[in-house]
């Protein structure tokens, strides 16, 4: 059984189990989260699509921790006129567990 769920505007492809990251949540370590906006729900088989949402569906998640992603280097030039700026980004995540998946 999969779900594809609405986390913060991005859409996820979850399953009973998986662990993902997705942007900072304002939970603390240890909550539950329940996401009400799942849009496909796949029960072996039996595919429920939602028009936008499926109403009645929810995929709850444990927040395991949050955490700051990778690097990103951003560098800016512009050729001949001696212009170099450059600047980094770390992205805040949050670690999730997906618990159970309701249609």
């Amino acid at each position: 059984m999969y779900a594809v769920v609405n986390i913060q505007g991005f859409q996820f492809k979850v399953e009973e189990g998986q662990e993902l990251y997705v942007h900072r949540l304002p939970n603390e370590e240890g909550d539950s989260i329940n996401f009400e906006e799942v849009l496909l729900v796949d029960n072996e088989g039996a595919i429920q699509v939602g028009k936008p949402f499926i109403e009645g569906a929810s995929v709850t998640a444990e927040v395991k921790g949050h955490i700051k992603d990778d690097k990103v280097i951003v560098f800016k030039k512009k050729r001949r006129k001696g212009f170099r700026k450059k600047n980094g980004h770390r992205q805040q995540l949050s670690q999730i567990e997906i618990k159970s998946i309701q249609a």
